[in-house]
């Protein structure tokens, strides 16, 4: 099926270059060049996947990405001319995956969509997998169950949202139970790039996780100058 990806860009060159080579690429691109308009076009369609600058007239990135994530864990990439390091921490603080400085090279925006993208087709070829192996898609432990098929998360009977990254980081963690993993290991599994950032990045996203999961947040202790792990009983 042919995934459709939003571009939130008002420079309309900017956004007809990378229009041009994501359709290229096979992809159904639609196009917004404010803030309300990308709300009314992501309500309006399936969505897999959003470019999304942060300096919009009408309603900015920030507030964008903040009420899609009130209801959608779609992926989401950042885009910026800023290079303030705060405000990096900030989209991801709000449930940005990603985060590209302008300028930027097509052809590295494009691999970092694919990437989100293609973990998210995984996901999708994995729900459809019989239900006998459905015990594998579960992760479950002190209260925590994971089901990476439907990519649903409760906590002590509740239901938890995360946002993509903050799923991808817990399952990834409570997969190595009882493991140290470094912050490097975490940005090569979950971003799966070559990282341009600092480790405050990696930080951003285990605070936000550890504020959704209450009381479980204990869970995940910091390992002080290397990472972190994932503590629980079977």
């Amino acid at each position: 099926m042919q995934k459709t990806i939003l571009i939130v860009e008002d420079e309309d060159i900017l956004r007809e270059i990378i229009k041009d080579y994501l359709m290229n690429e096979g992809y159904h691109v639609l196009e917004a060049a404010d803030g309300k308009e990308a709300l009314l076009l992501f309500q309006a369609h399936d969505v897999h996947l959003i470019m999304l600058d942060i300096m919009l007239p009408e309603l900015d990135g920030w507030s964008v990405c903040r009420r899609i994530r009130k209801s959608s864990n779609v992926p989401i990439i950042m885009l910026t001319a800023r290079v303030d390091e705060d405000d990096t921490l900030l989209g991801f603080e709000l449930g940005a995956d990603d985060y590209v400085t302008k300028p930027y090279s097509p052809a590295v925006l494009l691999a970092r969509a694919k990437r989100l993208i293609d973990s998210r087709n995984r996901e999708e070829r994995q729900s459809d997998a019989p239900v006998s192996q459905a015990s594998s898609d579960t992760l479950s432990t002190n209260g925590i169950q994971m089901n990476l098929s439907s990519r649903s998360l409760t906590v002590d009977g509740e239901q938890v949202h995360l946002t993509y990254t903050e799923f991808q980081i817990l399952a990834y963690l409570m997969q190595n139970k009882g493991i140290v993993i470094s912050r490097d290991q975490l940005i090569s599994k979950i971003w799966g790039y070559e990282y341009e950032g600092d480790d405050r990045t990696v930080n951003t996203h285990i605070r936000n996780l550890r504020s959704k999961l209450g009381d479980k947040s204990k869970l995940i202790t910091t390992i002080v100058r290397t990472g972190y792990k994932f503590e629980g009983n079977a």
